[in-house]
């Protein structure tokens, strides 16, 4: 038996629920039935994104939050449909409470992207690549050739 090759969800450990809700609704997501202040999770582009506190989600993970740093290491994406969607992204995001880590810029690769932060430091890349195609769920359905 193999893992499918799949993105099902997404899961932050987050230091402050309530605070990373507000960014995200703010954004304009709407959460799932469920969600409250000790978990939120949002239906996005055919992948779940949750946020869970992050000492529960340490202690489920086995993980040792004592030695975290500032940053996990931890990048995700958000794909737009055209370049000139991504600055408009990417200054909502900013409107939302995200912190810009690196303004949108043509990349070599032949996209165009730019970084912000959430609140908590979480890095997301927001991106057009011209060979991303998506079904009409906003799921990624082909990258690349």
């Amino acid at each position: 038996m193999s893992m499918p090759a799949r993105l099902s969800v997404v899961t932050l450990g987050a230091r402050d629920v309530p605070m990373l809700r507000a960014c995200y609704r703010s954004l304009g997501w709407s959460e799932v039935n469920g969600s409250d202040d000790d978990w939120a999770a949002y239906l996005v582009g055919g992948v779940l994104f949750t946020l869970h506190p992050l000492a529960d989600l340490a202690a489920e993970a086995g993980a040792d939050i004592a030695r975290a740093g500032t940053w996990s290491g931890v990048t995700f994406a958000c794909n737009v449909d055209s370049a000139a969607e991504v600055d408009a992204a990417y200054g909502a995001a900013i409107y939302a409470g995200a912190t810009a880590l690196a303004a949108p810029q043509q990349r070599e690769w032949g996209g165009r992207s730019g970084y912000v932060a959430d609140p908590e430091g979480n890095r997301w890349e927001i991106a057009w690549a011209a060979s991303a195609r998506f079904d009409e769920r906003g799921a990624l359905t082909s990258f690349g050739g």
